[in-house]
């Protein structure tokens, strides 16, 4: 873009961040020394605004960014993330969303514990909840640093630093002072920006096309470099075996991981009822789903009308397809419209981010404070009060910003949906096992609940070292390194079952008999909400 149009670009972005700022000033002015209030938001959201704000916590770069770049590079199969991440919420609406509001406050913790020895059981879940965290963020840093990047008029390592810095500092003040009432305004403004900005580029797409869906595929393929291979199946997850394996790791960690998020279950303890926490999930499905049939759209799109080359020279991973795309659907680079309009989708793209990033900051806080500090205070001193969990969060969220921005500069040109898969899967492999087990198996132990959490988590960020993501090939992490013994790129395949056997042969094992009484208690807890706080 030229000056002028960049100028332009640059105060229609500022002017966003500088209203989200506002949104968590005016939520800081409101109560939330109490626990509750930091963490819950004082469970008074409605089903709808909290539908909105799962869709908007769930959406993240990794949808906006990463997914239509992708579908950009590698077609049919870029568009297998967005069908793995719809297909998600339906083990979350199942099995997950109304059990866990009966029987947690505030983290997963809370629910695995109600019927275990706590201590063990929270130092477990809450340090899986914290690497879940950190592992999501650097997607999220990534996606921004190439945004920003891009927007200030190329794609150098310094803009993309220095935006991952940014970031992080703003997601840290969104946390500290606004806690969930401010992160979730900002997460239910993101959504409604997010779906607006995609319907009116699916629309300028489709319009472009003159409605011809057909004809969008069949140029897409033409300007894609791979021809009609770009529609079928195998150009990403084809060929050798590791390719197919891999495919079918990176699919059970995103129909699995997604109910094992913290950020995502963090979201049910935010409205009065499981009722009502139903009722968010039937939304944010609502919405994500919408939103994904857009994605297809946009990264087709990109490849039909950017074409899949210029995406590659922009970024390798494809992060920049939706920007460019918006680019040339309002004129070009140098026209006024086309500036408007990316600066705009690059306005929601970075809404998208600090959204996400609050959230999950928020959930690992909350984690660090209320299940970690709790814990580990020694047994002689009185228990952790509220107001000093809730300090002991804000501070947690300084520390999570700064590794979360540490790991987005190692990580910078990777793809932000590629990132986020790791994310699912150690998610997949740490967290649903024991969450699953806690709520509909009777005979489980606290034994059973740690080994199923560390069984889980081990192996899957010891795989991932040992994987292509880390050495062993131009695309990774050290590519000048190479130390890859695993040959997958995503370890769920092979940790999500040791996670589930982990916590059996810890329960079978275990010396100590699980407490019937109170398993009944969660049971029927769990089931009727009977004393849910």
């Amino acid at each position: 873009m030229s000056g002028n149009h960049q100028t332009l670009a640059l105060v229609l972005f500022s002017v966003f961040v500088a209203v989200t700022l506002a949104i968590t000033t005016w939520a800081s002015r409101k109560r939330h020394g109490t626990a509750e209030e930091f963490y819950a938001g004082g469970r008074l959201f409605s089903p709808l605004e909290n539908g909105f704000a799962i869709a908007g916590d769930y959406m993240s770069a990794a949808s906006f960014l990463g997914i239509a770049g992708l579908i950009a590079l590698y077609g049919y199969d870029g568009l297998l993330y967005s069908v793995g991440f719809l297909v998600a919420w339906l083990v979350v609406l199942f099995l997950v969303a109304e059990l866990v509001r009966n029987c947690g406050r505030f983290t997963l913790a809370d629910v695995v514990a109600a019927r275990m020895s706590e201590r063990p059981v929270r130092i477990a879940a809450g340090t899986s909840s914290v690497t879940v965290s950190v592992l999501y963020l650097v997607a999220q840093m990534v996606g921004a640093g190439s945004l920003v990047a891009l927007l200030l008029g190329g794609t150098s390592g310094a803009a993309q630093s220095w935006t991952v810095v940014g970031v992080g500092a703003l997601m840290v003040v969104y946390v500290s002072l606004g806690g969930m009432r401010a992160t979730t305004w900002i997460q239910i403004v993101k959504a409604v920006l997010l779906m607006a900005g995609a319907i009116t580029l699916t629309v300028l797409v489709l319009v472009r096309f003159h409605g011809d869906f057909n004809q969008l595929l069949n140029t897409a393929a033409e300007r894609s470099g791979h021809g009609a291979k770009f529609l079928g199946p195998g150009l990403k997850y084809g060929g050798s075996w590791t390719a197919k394996f891999d495919f079918i790791s990176l699919g059970l960690a995103l129909v699995l991981g997604t109910a094992g998020l913290p950020h995502i279950l963090s979201r049910f303890y935010t409205v009065p009822t499981a009722r009502a926490a139903r009722r968010s999930v039937v939304w944010s499905i609502a919405l994500i789903g919408s939103f994904y049939l857009m994605t297809v759209v946009l990264g087709f799109g990109a490849a039909a009308i950017v074409g899949s080359d210029a995406v590659r020279r922009s970024n390798p991973a494809g992060n920049t397809a939706v920007s460019l795309l918006s680019l040339d659907l309002g004129g070009g680079a140098d026209s006024t419209g086309g500036t408007v309009l990316f600066a705009v989708v690059a306005a929601v793209a970075f809404a998208t981010i600090l959204a996400v990033v609050a959230g999950i900051t928020l959930a690992s806080s909350a984690s660090v404070a209320h299940d970690l500090y709790a814990s580990l205070r020694s047994r002689r001193k009185p228990p952790a009060s509220p107001r000093s969990e809730v300090a002991v969060a804000r501070v947690a969220a300084v520390g999570i910003g700064l590794v979360a921005i540490a790991l987005g500069l190692l990580a910078r040109d990777l793809n932000v949906a590629f990132l986020v898969g790791l994310a699912f899967a150690v998610a997949a492999s740490a967290n649903l096992p024991v969450l699953l087990y806690s709520l509909f198996w009777r005979g489980f132990t606290t034994r059973g609940a740690v080994w199923s959490v560390y069984g889980g988590l081990v192996p899957a960020l010891v795989l991932v070292a040992l994987s292509p993501v880390m050495s062993g090939s131009p695309e990774s992490i050290f590519p000048g390194l190479d130390f890859q013994v695993f040959p997958l790129q995503n370890p769920g395949l092979v940790s999500i079952p040791l996670g589930f056997a982990a916590g059996w042969i810890g329960t079978v094992t275990s010396t100590e008999p699980p407490d019937e009484a109170k398993h009944a208690e969660v049971e029927v807890r769990s089931l009727t909400g009977a004393g849910a706080v």
